[in-house]
């Protein structure tokens, strides 16, 4: 059965490892220093917000998520479900399923009138789950990246 729960901070290596495992599926590389912050906003549970996966007592996928405005229904906030992994072992074992699902449940709670998220078009693993479990609207992806004091 799988636990969906809060990350405990003797979870931190673990959920590391996990987070490293995601950020390396989109060919990424990031500072140290950004798993420390992340790590210290999950804790605190305030402006980012982390669950865990869990399969006999091991966590094997995170997600991590946040409210914001939305502009098109000022009275609501809305969820976006920014990151989503599973270890590769505990893959195709509803892991990924059961995180957004708690993500919805939590999202619901806070009076949130949607939760969305973004994933690459190569991404078809991940795409055959959202596809079952949520709305594909079409939407394509801009950004622009911004120099940090740091750099």
């Amino acid at each position: 059965m799988i636990e969906i729960d809060r990350l405990h901070p003797s979870e931190r290596d673990v959920w590391e490892g996990l987070f490293r495992g995601y950020i390396a599926f989109y060919e990424r590389v990031e500072p140290d220093e950004m798993y420390d912050r992340a790590w210290r906003e999950f804790q605190a549970d305030t402006r980012l917000h982390a669950l865990g996966a869990r399969l006999d007592g091991r966590l094997v996928g995170i997600t991590h998520f946040f409210t914001h405005a939305n502009t098109s229904a000022p009275d609501t906030d809305v969820c976006y479900l920014q990151d989503l992994f599973t270890a590769p072992e505990a893959r195709g074992m509803g892991v990924g399923r059961a995180l957004i699902a708690a993500v919805t449940d939590w999202a619901r709670d806070q009076g949130c009138s949607r939760v969305y998220w973004n994933t690459h078009e190569s991404n078809s693993t991940a795409r055959q789950l959202y596809d079952k479990v949520a709305e594909n609207r079409g939407f394509i992806r801009y950004q622009i990246e911004l120099p940090t004091s740091a750099s």
